[in-house]
């Protein structure tokens, strides 16, 4: 098992798709870091060198924030919009969408399970 970035990528998986499993690069970085590093795209992880897998290492570190650094600049970048008091930094504390989406039907994968308000169904007549 090969580790790019303190990720531990699986080995017979495509080299390309192999990078995507690191935070911070997709598609496309992955296919460019390999053209930098003169590597296939489609060479399997377990085929790699140590050396290839050095000049990945190499270029993802040079040129690419990644993993735990991504992930503090993204949520430095969150916690400054609440600070200032922003909208978006509004809809980001309230965890509601922040980018213009509706939310009177959907944005369940922002709100959450659906809660069903008590009270609200008809009594049946009690016998006195």
């Amino acid at each position: 098992m090969a580790r790019i970035s303190g990720v531990t990528i699986p080995d017979d998986k495509q080299t390309w798709v192999a990078l995507t499993y690191v935070h911070g690069i997709g598609q496309k970085s992955a296919y460019d870091i390999l053209n930098k590093a003169g590597i296939e795209a489609t060479t399997r992880v377990k085929d790699l060198t140590d050396a290839e897998i050095g000049k990945i290492q190499d270029i993802i570190g040079a040129d690419y924030v990644v993993e735990g650094e991504l992930q503090r600049l993204v949520s430095g970048n969150i916690k400054r919009l609440k600070d200032i008091k922003s909208y978006r930094g509004q809809r980001h504390a309230m965890h509601l969408p922040s980018r213009g989406q509706r939310t009177k039907t959907n944005a369940r994968t922002r709100r959450g399970k659906k809660v069903t308000v008590g009270g609200t169904a008809k009594k049946a007549p009690s016998k006195t």
